[in-house]
């Protein structure tokens, strides 16, 4: 149950009219930032929360239950505090938020009404729309392993134990020729043959983009040419000449793990686990009878 303060009670009651949002986002790196609907700036509990940032609330849903509340908030591109470019370098991922009730007649007098975290963010050209989920998002989250036919490790890490850093899976590359804005040929990967890179990830090393990264969606030969294209287009448009160091990706088969990294011995899927067909199938006649008919093995 919200409690107010007695004071910011009784001005409720006598009909105050001085109240504003205020959003209080701390990123993963510590660093704070404030942000008010209000049309000054406003200080509150020591941090600044700045106006003239464009922010304004959208829908704020909350309940009683395990259910995950939500909240959503939209603003502009400001270059001394949220920047396009630093949401595409992910400093934004899972930032702590808080929304605060304040009177911006006295800001002594407030109120948290609400805490999450920064979720799904949709961009345009010089605006933005946030999704903020509540802490009760975190009971919807998968905890332990999934019993899938593919794997849960993620390439690289521990579990797997492929090396990113061997130049067999990691290459520099430079564009060629623009194909759109989120596909170009690149030099420089000839001696990894396609789909290495496919479903990992590229990293910019010059022109706008230098320090972001992407997913690659598709890493395929076309005659004589390597064709790269993103997931989604970069911040700034890739201009021939800029340079990307490239990472390869996995779509988890066993197969894959097998025929292009050596590493079955760290596969973490149950390649093997009879799907539904074979669970409620009937006996075969067919032999021989180690489940090959049925699509068992790999």
């Amino acid at each position: 149950m919200l409690t107010l303060p007695e004071e910011m009670q009784a001005r409720l009651n006598a009909g105050t009219t001085t109240l504003c949002w205020c959003w209080r986002v701390t990123r993963a790196d510590g660093t704070v930032f404030g942000f008010t609907e209000h049309d000054a700036d406003l200080i509150v509990d020591g941090v600044t929360y700045r106006a003239a940032t464009g922010f304004v609330p959208g829908d704020l849903d909350q309940a009683a239950d395990f259910a995950a509340g939500q909240a959503s908030i939209a603003g502009i591109f400001d270059a001394a505090s949220l920047t396009e470019a630093d949401l595409d370098k992910g400093l934004w991922d899972g930032a702590a938020v808080e929304l605060f009730w304040v009177d911006w007649s006295d800001p002594s007098l407030f109120v948290r009404v609400w805490t999450g975290e920064l979720g799904e963010v949709r961009r345009g050209k010089t605006a933005f729309e946030a999704d903020l989920a509540g802490p009760a998002r975190k009971l919807d989250r998968t905890m332990g392993r999934v019993y899938s036919r593919s794997c849960d490790a993620e390439l690289g890490d521990a579990r797997c134990g492929v090396d990113l850093d061997d130049p067999a899976f990691r290459a520099g590359a430079t564009v060629t020729r623009i194909i759109h804005a989120s596909a170009f040929e690149m030099s420089g990967l000839d001696g990894h043959a396609p789909p290495l890179f496919a479903d990992g990830g590229l990293v910019w090393a010059s022109g706008g983009n230098a320090g972001g990264s992407a997913r690659v969606r598709v890493h395929r030969a076309a005659g004589a040419a390597t064709v790269i294209e993103l997931s989604q287009p970069p911040a700034l448009p890739v201009e021939v000449g800029d340079t990307a160091t490239l990472i390869a990706g996995c779509d988890k088969r066993l197969s894959t793990c097998r025929d292009v990294f050596g590493n079955t011995v760290n596969f973490r899927g149950c390649p093997f686990m009879p799907g539904n067909d074979a669970l409620i199938a009937a006996p075969s006649t067919q032999h021989p009878r180690d489940g090959s008919s049925r699509g068992i093995t790999e």
